[in-house]
């Protein structure tokens, strides 16, 4: 078997060290110096093995003091190291795509050596704002946040932006403040539904949404409006029910989208921009199925629980892995604000794939 490189086998030596419980967090461990001596090699050696152990987090160095195990590496039953606890905020966990999103994150945050501590704001502000400070006194690494659905951000996430502290915003994005962020590509996805609508030949199309409060909705709004204005045909801004999330927390959402329908029964098509309010849309058309030949073609942004509803997915697992990647990127050092929209595919509920 080929022998490890000499700073590999420092690296190994430290390593097993600390997994054995001979060295601490918080212990020194010998200076570049000192490791030559012992190992036999040059300072560049040593220094190379000192300098990756620091960029994996397991040792940090301070200045004038020396190099000491980080901190905030636990052992598990397995001996496994483990570089710190990075939070996750999300605003709730009653759709797929929160209960998605959960466990790709845990699995990449764990495959990167971290726990995780997980907080529901149950899409409060007041809630959300207390899940940052404590996890900040819990002494996380980096915040993972989902956004809880409100016009303005929250002032501690623009703070911490500011402050430049490891965040990633997922499923939403600031517009005028530069922060990491991951989302799906929520105008081409809808802007791709609705050209196929188009193509087919449904011109009488409705547009079921809640009211802008986010980049995700307003995103959805803007892709619906890019494939009229792209074919040069009006938009009918009548066909557009909006609801406010006061009434849907309510109940009242079938009952509004069903008020709507029953205004506008020459609808051959329905655009729902997520999965609950395509189960509401669903419901509203069964209950007014009594009216001769109404049968709207719908689809939706997200997949729902209809068999027979074409639907745009988003890739949830690549999302939660680059946003990962994004947050630990920041963890080491590197500070380079960036959006990033992932891919979406419309899947047709006779041909997969279709775009």
């Amino acid at each position: 078997m080929k022998s490890l490189p000499l700073y590999k086998k420092i690296q190994e030596d430290i390593r097993f060290l600390i997994r054995s419980g001979q060295l601490r967090p918080g212990d020194r461990v010998p200076s570049e110096q000192e490791l030559a001596e012992q190992y036999h090699v040059s300072r560049i050696t040593s220094k190379n093995a000192i300098n990756g152990l620091t960029e994996d987090g397991v040792l940090v160095r301070y200045r004038g003091k020396g190099t000491f195990v980080n901190q905030v590496l636990e052992q598990s039953p397995s001996g496994d190291i483990h570089r710190g606890v990075i939070g996750l905020i999300l605003p709730s966990m009653k759709t797929k795509v929160d209960q998605r999103i959960m466990s790709a994150i845990e699995q990449n945050v764990r495959e990167q050596g971290y726990y995780l501590l997980v907080r529901i704001t149950q899409e409060s502000a007041i809630e959300e704002s207390k899940a940052i400070e404590d996890l900040i006194l819990l002494r996380v690494k980096g915040l993972i946040i989902f956004p809880i659905e409100q016009q303005m951000y929250n002032n501690d996430i623009l703070r911490l932006s500011l402050n430049r502290f490891p965040l990633v915003l997922i499923d939403r994005y600031m517009k005028e403040v530069e922060t990491y962020s991951v989302s799906a590509d929520n105008m081409n996805g809808t802007y791709c539904a609705i050209n196929d609508l188009l193509t087919r030949g449904h011109k009488q199309i409705a547009f079921i949404t809640v009211e802008v409060t986010n980049t995700a909705t307003a995103d959805r709004a803007a892709g619906f409006e890019q494939a009229f204005l792209e074919k040069n045909l009006p938009i009918n801004k009548n066909l557009w029910c909006i609801l406010n999330i006061e009434d849907i927390a309510s109940g009242k959402g079938i009952s509004i989208i069903r008020e709507f329908l029953e205004d506008n029964l020459d609808i051959t098509a329905i655009f729902a921009c997520n999965a609950e309010l395509t189960d509401y849309t669903h419901r509203a058309m069964n209950l007014i199925s009594q009216q001769p030949n109404y049968k709207p073609e719908l689809v939706s942004f997200d997949q729902s629980d209809l068999a027979d509803v074409s639907y745009v997915k988003q890739n949830v697992e690549d999302m939660c892995r680059i946003t990962v990647e994004l947050l630990v990127e920041q963890i080491q050092g590197k500070h380079d604000p960036r959006r990033i929209a992932v891919p979406v595919k419309l899947f047709h509920k006779n041909i997969l794939n279709k775009v």
